[in-house]
Formats: C-alpha cells, sequence, structure tokens
C-alpha cells in the first residue's frame, strides 16, 4: 500500500487531497512515464540512472519533462522523510497533460508530477515462472519504454498468478525471451551469464544495466544474447532483476524444475551487486553527513 504523503506537482499533500482531473487527457489515455526506485536507509537506490531513463524516454514518446533532477530528488526525499521511510520503495510519475483532444479548460502545467512511496512487496525465493506468447510487440515504436499504459504487463501478471504462479516470461513477436512483466531475466551455461538485448524489446532495467556492467568487472561473464524459451529449459540457472527484487533464483519455469535455485554463478552475481549497492548507499550516506 502506498504511504500518506505524496508529491503532487509542487506541493506535498495527504494522500487524500491529491487531486487528479478527468481533464489530464494523458492520465486517461496512459500517455506518461513512471520509474520505480529502492529505498535503502533513506537513500533512493541508483537515482541518477533512473532520472537518466526518464529523461530518454520523455523524448522518445514526446512527453513534456520541465524537471530537473536535483529539485525532484530533493522532493522525493522530502517524501520520504515525511512518510518515514528507510526501507521502502518510491515512484516518480509524469503524466502529460497535452495529450489528445479530450482535455479541460483547466490550468494545467504541461505535465503532471507525482511521487509517492510504499513498503516493498514481499517476493518467495526461488520464483516460478510461466510463459505467455505474443507478450512484448519488439518493432513497437514503445517497447522498452516505462509508460504508464501498464495493462499489459498487469494483465499477464495477475493471469500468471491465478495459476499458482509468481510472474511470467513475456515472448516477443518473434518467439524470442523478451522479459517478464516486472523484470528482467538471466540465465547461466557453464559459467557465463545471458541476458536478452534490447531488440527483444525489453526494458532496460536499471538492476539489469549495473549487472552487465559490474559483473565483467567482478570477473563474472555478462552479455546480451537472443534467447529462446528452450534455452532457458536447458540453462544451468535462471534468475530475474528487477528495483525491488535485485536478483532472484527462478526454480521452475512453466512445470520445468530448475537443476539450481540459486546456483552458484547468480549466488556469485547477487554477492557483487549487494557490494555494490553497500558502496553507492555509503557515498550518498557520506555526502548527506553534515561536516
Amino acid at each position: 500500500m502506498i504511504h500518506r504523503f505524496v508529491f503532487h506537482n509542487e506541493r506535498l499533500l495527504p494522500l487524500e487531497d491529491v487531486r487528479l482531473s478527468p481533464g489530464q487527457s494523458g492520465l486517461l489515455s496512459g500517455w506518461g512515464l513512471f520509474t520505480t526506485m529502492q529505498v535503502i536507509e533513506g537513500i533512493p537506490f541508483a537515482f541518477e540512472r533512473h532520472w537518466q531513463r526518464l529523461s530518454r524516454n520523455a523524448e522518445r514518446i514526446r512527453c513534456p519533462f520541465p524537471f530537473e533532477a536535483a529539485e525532484i530528488r530533493d522532493r522525493l526525499l522530502q517524501v520520504l522523510l515525511a512518510n518515514k521511510v528507510k526501507e521502502g520503495s518510491a515512484r516518480i510519475y509524469v503524466i502529460n497533460n497535452q495529450a489528445g483532444t479530450w482535455r479541460s479548460d483547466e490550468d494545467l502545467p504541461a505535465a503532471d508530477l507525482l511521487i509517492y512511496s510504499a513498503d516493498l512487496p514481499a517476493y518467495r525465493e526461488s520464483v516460478r515462472l510461466s510463459i505467455r506468447e505474443h507478450g512484448r510487440h519488439a518493432a513497437s515504436p514503445l517497447a522498452g519504454v516505462k509508460v504508464t499504459s501498464w495493462l499489459n504487463n498487469v494483465w499477464n501478471l495477475n493471469e500468471a498468478q491465478q495459476a499458482g504462479y509468481d510472474e511470467v516470461i513475456l515472448l516477443n513477436e518473434r518467439g524470442e525471451v523478451s522479459e517478464c512483466t516486472a523484470a528482467n531475466i538471466f540465465c547461466a551455461f557453464g559459467g557465463r551469464i545471458f541476458t536478452p538485448p534490447l531488440s527483444s524489446g525489453c526494458l532496460e532495467g536499471v538492476t539489469r544495466s549495473i549487472v552487465l556492467e559490474i559483473g565483467p568487472q567482478a570477473g563474472i561473464p555478462v552479455e546480451e544474447r537472443t534467447l529462446w524459451p528452450e534455452d532457458l529449459y536447458a540453462a544451468d540457472e535462471v534468475s530475474i532483476s528487477s528495483t525491488n527484487r535485485s536478483v532472484i533464483a527462478v526454480g521452475e519455469i512453466a512445470g520445468r524444475k530448475m537443476p539450481a535455485a540459486p546456483g552458484p554463478v547468480m549466488q556469485n552475481l547477487e554477492k557483487v551487486f549487494a557490494s555494490y549497492v553497500r558502496q553507492y548507499v555509503e557515498k550518498y550516506a557520506a555526502a548527506s553527513t553534515p561536516q
């Protein structure tokens, strides 16, 4: 559940005082962006990477984006302070108010800004995944953009959970593995780790980008490669990654049990990632400590 205080445009407000309008056509059509980040010891982890992706995606979908990173980070910290969040999750939404013809004549900003926080969701390890054909359209100009029109994701996730699974692997129109509804996917073969390329239609996840960067630096080969469901079935290990889950092992895919969950390769990657997170948190904690 989301917490009580929300930052809406220029004000920090109690949840019940936040007003969204039927005249915000981008809100109703899903023309907007969002990002989710983990909060660790009161610090929004990898804020810079999330911000860079928001900026790129705003340009890509032609969404007004009249914001500065330092200003938004300050507002995010206000939300965390008001809600007394030390460990949790936070979201930033940007909603296009200039979309389409079904707009009101209200004095609305070009884009609405919403920032709020919540507790971290609970996950079990290892996770069970189902598979959905045609779950991603890699050729779409919006493929890989974290837009607010999120029905395809939540609908597929709900169906998977109704069948007893934790998440679902989305295949693209070519039958390639793309991602899960809210996580990227990795598999290990003989000590090497592979993840689908962005051309599969997957989101350029922040955790994914960090893993691709720090894995090789730590002597763990991590690279992009086109993957098929058969590759996952034959893998030594499979894991998924997301902001709120970091790296978590997969124990079953569409009824097939994985041989190791978690296995040694992914456990090593988890340790490297945890070290990166710790260094980041310590760096920002030191920067915010009065001298």
